[in-house]
């Protein structure tokens, strides 16, 4: 039989209506399958059975079938198939109790089938991206042994969440993606038409994700995509096989095996240990470059007196001085935000693109951060000159990707999306790793990740402490799946900062979104967010194109530390989610900051482990 085109596979078999559903595969493999306690949902299967003399705990997505769409209410599910916060957290009940019984005979299998996670405000204001983020860190870690298998639809953090597995497996003519290739189209092409454009970036294929290392087994499909029978048998034969080759492994080699794992994505090539020894450490930035946000426009005036907008609004103005309209933007953008006055720019400047009089914020690029958080002449940049040519194979970088990287040139005064060096905040050692908006939005991408991996290694060779500044807009769709499996690459690098003992804190800017929220930012020991900071998982645009209502002021940094105080009033619901702990304003970040590093540099905690290291 001749193998389809990628694009007739999502149409016409990963797509299918009547493709087989993961409740058709438990109800044929698992006889005796148990539901996990009473909840119950529309997408989420879970519960436990006997499978090749083994307990299995299965978790699984379960996308909607015909049938269940036929009434009025069931068609304005707009978040049918996708696992909300409250399912998270089940998923979470799970694995804790997986992990009492006996861990030689106890085995976990998730399947996947999902366009991607909850995006709705329900889920958006319970800490869905923290909770993405950790159950990613929980499947690194487990101390069970673990199977994944993709069976219709891999979708974004959403299919992320259970994927992360000892081994994984994923259906021949399913797809797995950083995003749906529609949302794909959309955003980087502005025509959601251009689908086979998409998937020819986004490589979703099962052969593809296999040379990646995202998978590591195939599953045959059979002729007909309808055909449960022979489905359920391929699966059968896959999951038996995975649990004989698991159980020759100890669970101490599996865990270190999903860590190095972890440490490779994006490095395609350039990897290995000469590498990891040239570090690029450039000579230390004594003071932010102090250039206004890019998107102000910048006003000279030479006479004294200016007229506002309202009537009688009468500002003076001191002769050839740079001013800006708080919350104007270029080109005649129309002012929505901030109080509309005529602010000096120098005052913008020195109060960190805050407006010094209704406290309206810009965002700060990653040299105004360094400003903002470190001791002046101090920071020490790391790894500037890495590329995204060092790390990926040519072929993996198209022409679309070279020319958005292009445009990119003279919005930053840095060459990637994260900024990592070492610092000392009031005269304590820190290593910071900063993301950039100014650069392509902040987003994560292979260098992001990898910069990111390499800054916590240098904090724990040189026993020090890493803060964290989040501003992002995601992950970066033309590095495909790559650029999704940094999320996996960064909370590895956070589980081995807590297993070493360093405090790792976390500061949310405006905006934290994305698979940034949803990986490193949410795991802080301490998260601190700036006021008005938007902090979700997918952003306003993304929920409103997909039917979703959006009230940003509950999501954002003032609301969300509201119900960060009711989460210990729930902690069976939350496990060890704690939300945002603290609200500070830029000008007092750097002392806000300072008294968490203080607390560790005096405590005995940090002296008796210096000790043992010696």
């Amino acid at each position: 039989m001749a193998k389809p085109e990628l694009v007739d596979i999502f149409k016409k078999r990963t797509r299918h209506p009547f493709r087989p559903r993961s409740s058709d595969i438990i109800n044929r493999l698992f006889s005796d399958f148990m539901p996990f306690g009473s909840y119950r949902s529309d997408s989420l299967i879970a519960g436990s059975c006997q499978f090749a003399e083994k307990l299995l705990y299965v978790v699984a997505q379960q996308k909607p079938k015909p049938e269940d769409l036929k009434s009025s209410e069931d068609l304005e599910k707009l978040n049918y198939g996708m696992l909300t916060s409250d399912d998270h957290s089940v998923v979470l009940s799970v694995l804790k109790e997986a992990c009492k019984q006996d861990p030689e005979n106890t085995y976990l299998f998730s399947i996947i089938d999902t366009y991607g996670a909850d995006i709705s405000m329900y889920s958006a204001q319970r800490f869905q991206a923290f909770f993405i983020a950790q159950l990613v860190r929980e499947f690194l870690a487990i101390p069970i042994r673990t199977i994944s298998l993709v069976l219709g639809e891999g979708g974004s953090g959403g299919a992320v969440a259970i994927q992360v597995t000892d081994i994984r497996g994923q259906m021949e003519d399913a797809l797995y993606a950083t995003a749906p290739p529609e949302s794909m189209a959309s955003i980087v092409f502005r025509d959601a038409a251009r689908i086979e454009d998409a998937l020819a970036i986004l490589k979703p294929g099962a052969k593809d994700l296999k040379t990646l290392d995202v998978i590591d087994r195939i599953v045959p499909f059979s002729g007909d995509v309808t055909d449960t029978t022979t489905m359920c048998s391929n699966i059968d034969q896959f999951l038996t096989k995975a649990i004989k080759d698991l159980s020759r492994s100890k669970l101490d080699k599996l865990i270190k095996r999903r860590e190095i794992r972890a440490k490779k994505y994006g490095l395609s090539k350039g990897s290995g240990k000469f590498y990891d020894i040239k570090r690029y450490i450039e000579t230390p930035i004594k003071k932010a470059f102090r250039k206004p946000p890019p998107n102000i426009e910048i006003l000279n005036f030479t006479g004294l007196t200016e007229v506002g907008e309202g009537y009688g609004d009468i500002q003076h103005a001191p002769a050839n001085k740079e001013l800006i309209e708080c919350g104007a933007g270029k080109q005649g953008d129309k002012r929505r935000k901030g109080c509309g006055k005529l602010i000096p720019l120098k005052a913008l400047l020195d109060n960190f693109n805050v407006c010094p009089e209704c406290g309206f914020s810009y965002i700060l690029g990653a040299s105004g951060w360094i400003d903002c958080l470190a001791d002046t002449g101090s920071f020490h940049e790391l790894y500037r000159n890495l590329t995204v040519d060092q790390l990926l194979e040519e072929t993996a970088i198209t022409d679309y990707y070279r020319d958005f990287l292009a445009k990119q040139e003279g919005h930053s005064h840095f060459n990637e999306s994260l900024v990592v060096g070492s610092a000392r905040v009031n005269q304590m050692r820190t290593v910071m790793a900063l993301s950039t908006f100014y650069y392509c939005g902040g987003s994560m991408g292979v260098v992001f990740g990898e910069k990111f991996r390499r800054g916590v290694d240098y904090a724990i060779q040189e026993n020090l402490p890493f803060i964290s500044l989040c501003c992002s807009g995601g992950a970066r769709l033309y590095e495909g799946i790559s650029a999704l499996m940094q999320m996996v690459k960064t909370i590895e690098s956070i589980n081995r900062l807590r297993k070493s003992g360093l405090p790792y804190i976390s500061i949310l800017a405006d905006p934290a979104t994305g698979g940034a929220i949803a990986s490193y930012a949410a795991l802080g020991d301490i998260v601190i967010a700036e006021p008005g900071a938007l902090v979700i998982f997918a952003g306003p645009r993304v929920m409103k194109s997909r039917g979703f209502e959006v009230d940003e002021k509950l999501v954002r940094s003032q609301s969300l530390h509201e119900i960060s105080a009711e989460i210990y009033s729930d902690l069976d619901y939350y496990h060890d989610i704690r939300g945002i702990q603290e609200i500070c304003e830029r000008k007092d970040m750097k002392r806000c900051v300072s008294k968490y590093l203080e607390f560790y540099y005096q405590s005995e905690f940090r002296g008796r482990k210096k000790g043992r290291k010696k």
